[in-house]
């Protein structure tokens, strides 16, 4: 049985500490840059002895028991029960990929693409991790130059599923309104975004690259803090941390939130154009992945102290793979796919029935008739949510829309940076608060297309 305290993440001991370190420990538990007032005035070693062993984290081959609070989790400890979440999730996503990618779905090929290239954001932030352990000692997160460049390959995962997305869509749309519209390249062939992933990949590899050979420290900003305020003219509110994100890494976590929001919009709009509302059911299971990405944006605006977000994180990862994965099953049976092996036939079902978890994925009507949308009701369901930037920027090219998306993620970015430093619950570690952050917009989110799903002409909140 190991025992964890509030040490340094890097302590980990099978043994009682001595006297001297759990002083130690205890004044660092009320220092927190002097923003908890309720240290008392005189506290005996015994007092303090009594008040750690209460909040001992036990862990077992078997359960991890958390007992007065979680913030006392360590992050070696949060990594070790993460781990297991983040590698059972690659097998729901790779069946996640097939189930989207098999032909009777007609899936445009390069939203294939950008889903898949998540696997590449997984399989090269390993080594990123693995180097800010050995070279600095600290997690990823608060590595920022590695850390953003890592980050940078999941908004390309994001962005080239968006761009490929809203090509095939705008086709589709000018197909509907009587036009001759062949497909883009993009909707027909894997090479142009995967030439765009390439290219996307290369860039993001010199932003590690460059600073690791011209001798990077540990909180070295990613792109050298080009679009940082200098610290010496941020004149308001708390000090700046030294292992707060840089304004260039906030732009790629916020950004990659709005392309997915995005992204899933354009997954509701294609249940439209395809005459298939069980391309809805795809935006139910990305939810939790979306969550997902909220979770770690709040882990780094409290400033990584809340080391049990990265196993909640990590099991809405699983969570949403494995919904994705299921949403895409029911997308290829839908289309006329059908399980070729005898062995997989037991275990997987052929048909859906009505009450799967997914039934609020389109309308009624339009789900049992088999019938499209209407075109009346399809017009009068655009949205002023992140999800419908899409449609409220269809007529920019893409060139101005990411234009467009990157500047209101940056004004973001700045808010979020230097806002924060203006209250001190960011310094606080308040797990209450931040399970608040995470659930109430995803809440919102969901019953949101909940509502959507009722009622075409619903608009939403955000």
């Amino acid at each position: 049985m190991q025992s964890f305290t509030i040490a340094s993440p890097s302590i980990k001991t099978n043994n009682l500490p001595s006297v001297n370190n759990y002083d130690k420990r205890y004044d660092n538990c009320f220092s927190n840059n002097n923003r908890l007032n309720d240290k008392p005035s005189k506290t005996t070693t015994q007092q303090k002895l009594s008040l750690i062993d209460s909040a001992e984290i036990v862990t077992s081959s078997s359960s991890i028991l958390l007992s007065s609070s979680p913030l006392e989790l360590t992050r070696g400890t949060a990594e070790q029960i993460a781990g297991p979440f983040f590698g059972t999730s690659l097998f729901p996503y790779l069946a996640f990929l097939y189930f989207l990618n098999v032909p009777q779905n007609e899936t445009p090929k390069g939203v294939t693409v950008g889903f898949a290239t998540c696997l590449l954001f997984v399989f090269l932030t390993i080594p990123a991790a693995i180097l800010a352990e050995l070279n600095f000692g600290v997690s990823l997160a608060d590595c920022d130059w590695l850390h953003g460049s890592a980050e940078s390959l999941l908004t390309v995962t994001n962005l080239v599923t968006v761009i490929a997305f809203r090509q095939a869509l705008n086709a589709k749309n000018k197909q509907q309104e009587g036009g001759d519209i062949i497909m883009p390249e993009s909707a027909q062939s894997y090479k142009p975004m995967v030439v765009l992933v390439i290219i996307l990949t290369l860039i993001a590899s010199v932003t590690a690259f460059w600073p690791g050979l011209t001798g990077a420290e540990i909180h070295t900003p990613y792109l050298n803090g080009f679009m940082d305020i200098p610290k010496e003219y941020i004149f308001w509110g708390n000090e700046d941390p030294e292992n707060s994100l840089s304004v260039a890494c906030w732009i790629i976590h916020i950004s990659s939130l709005v392309e997915f929001l995005v992204a899933m919009g354009f997954a509701w709009r294609w249940a439209d154009v395809s005459n298939n509302p069980k391309w809805k059911g795809l935006t139910w299971g990305l939810i939790p992945l979306h969550s997902s990405g909220i979770t770690a944006c709040v882990y780094h605006l409290f400033y990584n102290s809340i080391p049990i977000l990265v196993p909640i994180q990590a099991f809405l990862t699983c969570l949403g793979n494995t919904t994705a994965a299921y949403a895409a099953y029911r997308i290829a049976i839908s289309n006329g796919w059908n399980i070729q092996s005898s062995s997989l036939s037991s275990f997987i079902p052929s048909s859906i029935s009505s009450s799967d978890i997914f039934n609020n994925d389109g309308n009624n009507i339009a789900e049992i008739t088999g019938t499209a949308v209407t075109k009346q009701e399809e017009e009068s369901s655009s949205l002023i949510g992140f999800e419908d930037l899409g449609d409220a920027l269809s007529k920019d090219n893409d060139y101005t829309f990411l234009f467009k998306l990157f500047f209101g993620c940056a004004i973001a970015s700045y808010v979020i940076k230097y806002g924060e430093l203006l209250f001190d619950f960011p310094f606080d570690a308040n797990i209450f608060l931040s399970f608040s952050v995470i659930g109430i917009p995803s809440a919102l989110n969901a019953f949101k297309w909940y509502k959507r799903s009722q009622d075409p002409t619903f608009e939403g909140w955000f």
